[in-house]
């Protein structure tokens, strides 16, 4: 091989290698703000939903037993804990994404 032709080939390592080290692209503000929105209506729809469904068993039990508030503050009070529940969990496994993310960002930059 003659020297131009590994000049040549070196150039284009160089190249191949500031490519890749190169800063990953920047993400858009926008897309994460819309995530966050997305995960604020999911926890908000959890929470309703787990309300909701609290006061349907327990308005259905008390209609059929004859016993008109007990067991709708009692399965209100149920559906608000199973809605803090599965909000708590969601909010765990985002928290995990994001600490896998960063953990595969920084060992990809070699930290």
């Amino acid at each position: 091989m003659s020297e131009s032709e590994d000049a040549a080939r070196l150039k284009a390592l160089e190249a191949k290698i500031a490519a890749l080290k190169a800063p990953a692209e920047v993400k858009d503000h926008s897309e994460e703000h819309y995530s966050q929105v997305q995960l604020a209506w999911r926890m908000v729809i959890e929470l309703v939903s787990g309300l909701g469904i609290g006061f349907g068993i327990g308005y259905g039990l008390d209609t059929l037993l004859g016993t008109m508030p007990i067991f709708l503050v009692l399965f209100i009070f149920f559906g608000l804990a199973a809605g803090v529940m599965t909000m708590v969990r969601s909010a765990k496994e985002v928290q995990r994404k994001q600490l896998a993310a960063a953990t595969e960002e920084g060992e990809a930059r070699g930290d």
